[in-house]
């Protein structure tokens, strides 16, 4: 890869009701922003001397998610040789980049009756020596199903959005972070297993980190990001949106309205069902999900077809580039801006 010397035009377009909103990752780089001409079309992000290979690439997205939704990992489920296999990939990747174990290995176990499971945990220290101490955990489960009712003979319940999509998420902000290290923060990148049977990983570790009473400032779970919303919707929506300010707060930090609100999140009570759960009831800390998928638009939910060919990789290369500046200002901001709501 090479740095870009003279002007490298990036834009990001995401519709936000009904308008273009303008995306730039790494806010710092911007010279200029041109304004969105006549009939929306798209502008320009005008960058000088930005480093291309800083960014997330579509192509390593497609290949690490077309691996751990492979029918080789037999579809993840918590306890099996797939799974394993699954954990040994994110363990390189931690590896290769320089993420260090958080624990004397990367591996956090726990036990579901007979069955051993594993998080993983990568540990990347923040450059600042007092907000070092402080820590953001991102995270999602890498762990399926396993199979699945047969279709076609196809029994594997592969889990490419669910949620091999939110694990290669966490993984390419590894990646980024490793190269950058532009976090004053401490971050956490955690990947769980038994997500299926009841969060049972990610909660071992919510305990586990509270009775090392760690300074927990937030906690975003990524789950299901592999397919785009609506035109007319907002990208993303976090879970319990009206706990803490956190919309506002990333979209303030990335430039625009890229998290909102998802109406359904409460009756069908997302909130607590996703590894974003033990750490709130643990810490009581700004602790949600984010997920593009909203049940309207993705019908192989816990399906042998949750398969890596019926995700939009575009789409998700996208939301991934655009959640680094909001990732940035978590890790890098003075205060805490994100803060619980009368809680």
């Amino acid at each position: 890869m090479k740095t870009v010397v003279c002007l490298l035009v990036l834009a990001f377009t995401f519709s936000c009701g009904g308008q273009k909103q303008i995306i730039a990752t790494n806010p710092d780089t911007i010279e200029k922003v041109a304004t969105v001409t006549e009939d929306d079309k798209i502008a320009n992000v005008v960058k000088e001397d930005f480093e291309i290979q800083s960014f997330v690439k579509l192509k390593d997205v497609k290949s690490s998610l077309e691996y751990l939704a492979s029918d080789a990992l037999e579809g993840r489920n918590t306890g099996s040789k797939g799974i394993e296999k699954a954990a040994v990939y994110i363990e390189n990747v931690f590896k290769e980049h320089h993420i260090i174990p958080y624990f004397k290995t990367y591996r956090d176990s726990f036990n579901v009756k007979k069955i051993i499971g594993y998080n993983i945990v990568g540990y990347l220290e923040g450059n600042d020596s007092k907000l070092k101490n402080e820590f953001v955990i991102l995270g999602a489960h890498y762990d399926h199903i396993g199979t699945a009712k047969a279709v076609n003979g196809d029994v594997i319940a592969n889990g490419a959005n669910d949620d091999a999509s939110g694990t290669v998420a966490v993984l390419e902000w590894a990646k980024y972070f490793s190269k950058t290290k532009s976090n004053k923060r401490s971050i956490l990148f955690t990947l769980y297993s038994a997500e299926e049977m009841g969060l049972k990983g990610s909660g071992h570790l919510a305990m586990r980190l509270k009775a090392e009473n760690i300074d927990l400032y937030t906690m975003i779970n990524f789950e299901m990001i592999g397919v785009p919303r609506a035109e007319n919707e907002i990208t993303a929506y976090v879970s319990g949106y009206e706990k803490s300010n956190m919309a506002k707060t990333l979209n303030n930090y990335i430039g625009a309205e890229v998290i909102g609100f998802f109406p359904k999140a409460k009756s069908f009570n997302l909130f607590m069902r996703s590894d974003n759960y033990p750490f709130y009831k643990a810490f009581k800390a700004p602790a949600h999900a984010i997920s593009t998928f909203d049940f309207t638009n993705f019908e192989y939910y816990h399906h042998v077809d949750d398969e890596a060919d019926k995700l939009d990789f575009e789409h998700m290369t996208k939301f991934i580039n655009t959640m680094i500046p909001a990732i940035e200002g978590m890790t890098n901001s003075i205060s805490k801006d994100i803060k619980m709501n009368n809680e």
